[in-house]
């Protein structure tokens, strides 16, 4: 008889996401007269740039033609993005990171999923708290968290690095040595970074205690401080001991194209062994590359055009942050983020839990946004607002929370 892997059964609940659009699919459905403005997941909503437009039309063209046409992108990317994203990404800032170092995907999300893969079951982990949940879900589906406790929302194998208002939403180095550390800045939920000295204290830590980090980086195009590193591998000896994970998502507006990358140094080892080599085997294994297509509208991000209608397009979301910012600490909110990240974080009102907040915003302004406590224990009583909707959406979202009688 056929079994399934127990360790799926062992997640609690539906994904967070599938869970917010459960709930206010339910509530559309019977107040069909509301106008529901959605600042909870952070899908971005302004169209592609002319740029990266120009350049999949091209390609499509290309696809048109027997002369032109590309069947099976290679394994790991095509040489023209990788050697861009080499150029621009890393060189630029001092970085020395290589074309083959870098393995185009189709989003950061799988790769935060799937990177655990080539690790040991028996590793410990370390994430902050609260954390994106692929995170520890995708560590829990490959048996590697233990045991859910439902009254904490902890894993008995997970070290958890609380990030709280009094830490500056930073975590601390963890004293129990984890193997595997998940960090992510510009932070998703909270919007906090950290100084290029304070990562400079994890790398050396990693490196000291033979500790790999998986650093997502899917938001350094919001950074706008100058001490705040746009790559680990600003960090020196950061190649022997991390791992980058990247997204055009969030800075040229893929969500609906899909295109990441990965960077694994191939100083980068386990004991004898290289994980640049033990993931390219993976990926060859699994995957069969971005679509070319996708790939040259990844190459048109890099260029002086897509440069500068990148920018506007950050430029245009942090005008978004901005207000949910002011608005919200005008309105009397604890509030934090929406500096250097496109999040924003506050405080739930009048002692109210996530969910309770989650409900009541919902209800009362009819506005969406993603409970704290989604993404784990230290995010009770925090509420995310994203800053990717319209500008027009935006105001009138804010205007309403700041009306309410809280």
């Amino acid at each position: 008889m056929v079994k399934v892997n127990d360790n799926y059964l062992k997640l609690p609940g539906s994904y967070l996401f599938s869970t917010i659009g459960k709930k206010v699919n339910a509530y559309a459905a019977a107040n069909p007269d509301k106008k529901i403005i959605r600042l909870g997941i952070g899908d971005v909503t302004r169209p592609l740039t002319p740029a990266i437009i120009g350049a999949m039309h091209s390609a499509v063209d290309e696809m048109a033609e027997e002369k032109t046409f590309r069947g099976y992108a290679p394994d790991l990317g095509y040489e023209f993005l990788r050697t861009a994203i080499a150029d621009n990404d890393y060189k630029a800032r001092g970085c020395q990171i290589e074309a083959d170092e870098i393995f185009v995907s189709d989003g950061a999300k799988c790769d935060s999923g799937n990177i655990q893969e080539i690790f040991a079951t028996d590793n410990k982990i370390a994430v902050c708290d609260p954390v994106y949940p692929v995170y520890v879900d995708t560590n829990v589906m490959a048996g590697r968290t233990g045991v859910y406790d439902e009254k904490t929302g902890n894993w008995s194998d997970v070290i958890y690095m609380p990030c709280t208002r009094e830490n500056g939403f930073a975590p601390q180095l963890p004293e129990t040595v984890p193997d595997l550390i998940y960090l992510c800045f510009p932070n998703n939920p909270t919007g906090a970074t950290i100084t290029k000295a304070q990562l400079q204290e994890w790398v050396d830590y990693a490196n000291r205690n033979g500790s790999v980090i998986i650093y997502d980086a899917a938001y350094e195009a919001y950074i706008s401080e100058e001490d705040v590193p746009h790559s680990i591998y600003e960090c020196e000896g950061a190649r022997t001991c991390a791992i980058e994970l990247r997204s055009f998502s969030k800075n040229a507006g893929f969500t609906g194209v899909r295109l990441g990358f990965t960077v694994i140094p191939k100083e980068l080892k386990a004991g004898d062994v290289s994980l640049h080599a033990l993931w390219a085997r993976r990926h060859g294994t699994k995957y069969n590359g971005a679509p070319y297509i996708i790939q040259r509208a990844g190459e048109a991000v890099y260029s002086e055009t897509g440069k500068r209608e990148t920018k506007e397009l950050v430029a245009y979301y942090m005008k978004n942050a901005s207000y949910i910012l002011n608005g919200l600490q005008s309105a009397g909110f604890q509030v934090s983020g929406g500096v250097n990240a496109p999040y924003i974080w506050l405080k739930a009102p009048n002692g109210m839990t996530s969910w309770e907040f989650f409900d009541y915003l919902l209800e009362t302004a009819n506005v969406v946004g993603t409970p704290g406590s989604g993404f784990g224990p230290s995010g009770e009583t925090y509420f995310r607002l994203t800053a990717f909707g319209s500008y027009e959406n935006t105001v009138e979202a804010v205007d309403r929370i700041k009306k309410l009688s809280l």
